[in-house]
């Protein structure tokens, strides 16, 4: 990692925005790239709760390069921004604002990062239901990704935000083929979604600080040859995968997602190839200490 003395005039910066922030290994994984790269980058945690003053500033300082966007802020940071590509607009979210000399250009990567954690783990999606937990941000990145790219037979969302779930629903309704099928999470319906569903996406907070050891689903719900995927990568291993795994279902931890994630902003933000490596054994050592 850089330090004080290596600062200068020249340094370009990032930070990853949310609240809460504080758990966040952002800048431990993208520090220990720029450290291997040998890049005049430096990359901070700040909680935020108005995106649009962050955003002013971001936009003011020319050293601020980019931005990682995290829980609650995927939505809303899109109305403050320059250019967002047509794919990512229909997405309604975005986790990644790129400073182009005072232009900002918001894009997403979760959901790329999450269909690659899937296809990584050899998790086949073709003609399979996937029942997602949640219908924030994050949520609408890789619904759309998947319904888009992956080949599914139904999506089934459960949210307790009615607003959230049904604009979801909608927008993958009019700009998908994938039936999608929507509903209150609550006890009957997860009861109920949990039968027919293949690959299971939990992509709310719990689980993750201040929630660990939560779960929104119980151990006897599952089904044989589910596959679990828990978008939350820390703790490396959530209520809800180590629920699985008793059962013997493959899991996908949500640290691979981050990874991929990461190292799709780290490319973009610095216009170098992201030393996946190093990034990954960072992320690993800070979860497993």
């Amino acid at each position: 990692m850089k330090t004080i003395a290596s600062i200068d005039t020249a340094t370009q910066f990032c930070m990853v925005i949310g609240d809460p922030v504080a758990h966040s290994l952002s800048p431990a994984i993208h520090n220990a790239g720029y450290t291997a790269e040998n890049l005049n980058f430096v990359y901070l945690a700040c909680r935020v709760t108005d995106v649009q003053p962050a955003i002013a500033g971001m936009r003011a300082l020319s050293n601020f390069r980019g931005m990682s966007v995290t829980i609650p802020h995927k939505i809303e940071v899109m109305k403050h921004v320059d250019e967002i590509s047509a794919t990512d607009r229909a997405i309604g979210s975005i986790n990644t604002v790129i400073n182009e000399n005072g232009r900002l250009i918001g894009l997403g990567t979760d959901g790329p990062g999450a269909l690659k954690a899937i296809t990584d783990a050899d998790v086949a999606t073709s003609d399979k239901t996937v029942l997602m937990l949640g219908a924030g941000g994050a949520a609408r990145a890789i619904a759309f990704t998947l319904a888009r790219d992956a080949g599914l037979r139904k999506l089934i969302i459960l949210d307790i935000n009615e607003t959230l779930r049904n604009q979801l629903t909608e927008d993958l309704l009019s700009g998908t083929d994938v039936p999608v099928l929507a509903d209150t999470l609550s006890e009957a319906t997860l009861s109920t979604a949990m039968k027919s569903a293949d690959i299971i996406i939990h992509c709310t907070p719990v689980g993750m600080h201040p929630e660990t050891g939560q779960s929104l689903v119980p151990p006897a719900l599952f089904r044989p040859e589910q596959v679990v995927f828990d978008i939350v990568y820390t703790p490396l291993e959530t209520r809800l995968i180590a629920d699985a795994r008793a059962k013997g279902l493959k899991t996908i931890s949500g640290v691979e997602m981050f990874i991929n994630q990461a190292v799709l902003q780290f490319e973009r933000f610095t216009n170098t190839t992201a030393p996946i490596a190093v990034m990954r054994d960072i992320v690993l050592e800070h979860l497993s200490s």
